[in-house]
Order: structure tokens, then C-alpha cells, then sequence
């Protein structure tokens, strides 16, 4: 079984003044929002969606009709706790089978790319050359993730997409779990905690071209997409 989970439940605070009555991931980018653009890549490819929601919440009541097989899954502690609590939310899903974890506020503009066929679990990354200051990877001699984190140069950086074999599912699931209510959890993204398991978590990076996904940020962002991507 192959599943995903969409992590939907932040206040987007860089993308106000929209943010203030819509959630983020239902922003439409030339008609559809971000995260149908998602969706719609992911229908053949798995089995399950599972949307995780808190902030504004009831506006993605609308999918459980258009979309089958997606069930709602509510973060209680969106508001005060950082995304991991999104993971921690639906960790049982992991558990599961393969599973997807995907930002739910990306534009995907190429959907091939989520029907590659993925034999190890990875996150999908795309060669920035120079100095980056976004979420990156640093690889070992054998091309396996050594590091997830900020800053870096010359490197692949994160694009909001990881896809995780069952038992590195599993694993992530129980480390997930064991730092919950741990000191200083609260301030923890889902992937400080993959980061310091990667003894355990055998990671590579699934290559995609630069414009395949697009994460938005703010307005501005959103009017470049917009403009590039009209009538697409």
C-alpha cells in the first residue's frame, strides 16, 4: 500500500493579506489550488491521501467529495507547536505502507516527476549551484543523505517532497513519537527529527529539474507563478 500525507495546517503568515480567510494550500494558481495541483499528480500513484489540517480547517472539507480515498486528519496543535505536530498527528500512517510527505502549498508543475518509479526512500531535491540558505542536503561518499538542515552551497535543496519505504515509515513513525514532549519539541520541524536519526534512515535525493515544483511563499511569488504558468 503507498499512501501520502499533506501537511496543510499552517496560518501561512507570509502570504497575507490572502491567508487571513483562505488557507494557504487552497490559494489557486491559474484556477486551481496548490494543493489539487498536488492531488492530481498523486491519483495512479497512491492508494490514500490523507490531509492534515488546523488552521482554517473546515474550508478542505470540500476534497472528501472531489477526491476518493482522502480522509481528514485534524492537528490540534498547529498553533502552538511547529510541524512536527502535523507528522505526529498521522503517524499512524506511516505505519501503513510506503508513504509519501508532502508540503500541501506547492504549485506542481510537472506531475511526471511523482510517477517515477522510486525503489529507495529519498527526499526530492533540485542543484542549487552557489550559496543557499534554504533547507538543503549534504551527502555522504556513497550519495546516501548525511545531513538535512539549513544553509549550504553547491547542493540540492529540499522542494517540500519526501517518499519513505515502509520500514524507514515505520521508523520514522517511532522517532517521531520519542521526541514528542521531549525537551524543546515544540520548535522542531518533521525533518529535525529525520535529520537525527539518519544512522537509521537510509536517504537519497530523487533529482527533479528546477521549476518541476514550486513552493510560494509570498504574494509576489505567487503573481510570478501566476504570470509564468497562465493558460498551462
Amino acid at each position: 500500500m503507498k499512501n501520502v500525507i499533506l501537511m496543510a495546517s499552517g496560518l501561512g503568515t507570509r502570504m497575507r493579506p490572502l491567508t487571513e480567510i483562505t488557507p494557504k494550500p487552497l490559494i489557486p494558481v491559474n484556477g486551481k489550488p496548490m494543493i489539487e495541483t498536488i492531488i492530481d499528480a498523486l491519483i495512479g500513484v497512491v492508494d490514500n491521501i490523507y490531509v492534515v489540517v488546523g488552521y482554517l480547517g473546515e474550508q478542505f472539507d470540500y476534497l472528501k467529495s472531489k477526491y476518493r480515498n482522502l480522509e481528514i486528519i485534524k492537528n490540534p496543535d498547529y498553533l502552538t507547536i511547529n510541524n512536527i505536530s502535523s507528522i505526529y498527528s498521522a503517524r499512524e500512517v506511516l505505519k501503513l505502507g510506503d508513504c509519501y510527505i508532502c508540503e500541501a502549498d506547492l504549485y506542481v508543475a510537472n506531475s511526471s516527476i511523482l510517477h517515477q518509479e522510486i525503489k529507495e526512500s529519498c527526499y526530492f531535491g533540485k542543484m542549487v549551484e552557489g550559496y543557499s540558505e534554504d533547507w538543503v542536503f549534504d551527502l555522504d561518499e556513497e550519495n546516501y543523505i548525511s545531513r538535512v538542515g539549513k544553509f549550504g552551497t553547491d547542493c540540492y535543496n529540499m522542494t517540500g517532497i519526501a517518499y519513505f519505504k515502509h520500514r524507514d515509515a515505520v521508523e520514522l513513525a517511532k522517532e517521531i513519537e520519542k521526541r514528542y514532549h521531549t525537551e524543546g519539541f515544540e520548535n522542531l520541524f518533521w525533518d529535525d527529527v529525520v535529520n537525527e536519526n539518519l544512522d537509521k534512515l537510509k536517504l537519497r535525493v530523487h533529482s527533479i529539474g528546477v521549476q518541476d515544483i514550486i513552493e510560494i511563499d509570498t504574494v509576489e511569488e505567487l503573481e510570478v507563478v501566476r504570470k509564468r504558468f497562465r493558460g498551462v
